[in-house]
């Protein structure tokens, strides 16, 4: 009798409340600061046990590396890094960390990103900082880091900042997740990684609602607040203790605040 009634009930709110003015879901997997490096075979382990978890799993719309994607910046190890990732049975998306690029060695960020390309002619990005759409969902990614002179503190220009300004006006009814690998809200007060300036992005944020949630990579630490809306995650590196990667699933119900969960899921490197 229960099960009828509660099947009733399942009904009468799918008639009632259709699916696509209810809830919008999306699960994804963010993979930070995986260092990885052509001299450093445990990197490799790390990020090859990974993507085969990660395959493993189901219902996965695609995957962001959040910076120090390799260490140093080399072609050869951007090289290892891509044939690795692109062994992933979803799409995978990029963000530069400060060990990714450096400009006067020849990894610039434009060169980053034709070597991506080249390897990976499904990989459309040609920019740092672009949008990416998956569903009712808007993914902005957004560049913090230096390449004259890389360092551990993030700057995001004002060209950056002011595009970042027309992309939240423009997709002003829709949720915005942003990715990217310095913190605006840091896990702890270590002032050696911390973003420069970063009163100008809060003020962009501020002139807007839509911004659900932060993801960010750098101090290889594993913390969530939220603050003034915003769900503020920072995530550990790949190569700490027990290789940690994060599943993220986000739900938005019209008329109430996103409900976001996030999994630390840890793999062994060999």
């Amino acid at each position: 009798m229960l099960k009828k009634i509660f099947a009733l009930i399942i009904f009468l709110m799918c008639m009632f409340f259709p699916m696509s003015a209810r809830a919008g879901e999306i699960k994804f997997v963010q993979v930070t600061d995986t260092h990885v490096s052509k001299e450093n075979q445990y990197s490799q382990e790390a990020l090859k046990a990974a993507v085969k978890d990660i395959n493993s799993l189901d219902n996965i719309s695609f995957v962001v590396f959040t910076g120090d994607n390799i260490d140093p910046s080399k072609f050869e190890n951007l090289e290892v890094f891509l044939k690795i990732i692109n062994k992933l049975n979803v799409r995978y998306y990029l963000v530069f960390g400060n060990h990714d690029v450096f400009k006067s060695g020849g990894v610039s960020k434009k060169r980053y990103l034709e070597i991506v390309r080249s390897h990976n002619w499904f990989y459309w990005p040609a920019k740092p900082n672009y949008v990416f759409k998956r569903g009712e969902f808007v993914f902005i990614v957004l560049d913090g880091a230096k390449e004259a002179i890389p360092g551990t503190n993030g700057y995001y220009k004002q060209a950056t900042l002011d595009w970042f300004d027309k992309q939240l006006t423009k997709y002003k009814k829709r949720p915005v997740i942003v990715f990217q690998h310095f913190p605006i809200l840091p896990p702890t007060e270590d002032r050696s990684h911390k973003v420069y300036k970063p009163e100008d992005y809060m003020a962009v944020l501020k002139r807007h609602d839509n911004v659900i949630a932060i993801v960010s990579g750098h101090y290889h630490m594993n913390k969530e607040k939220m603050e003034n809306g915003v769900y503020h995650i920072n995530s550990p590196s790949l190569t700490a203790v027990n290789n940690p990667y994060k599943i993220i699933d986000i739900v938005t119900t019209k008329g109430f605040s996103p409900m976001i969960y996030t999994q630390l899921r840890e793999v062994e490197a060999n």
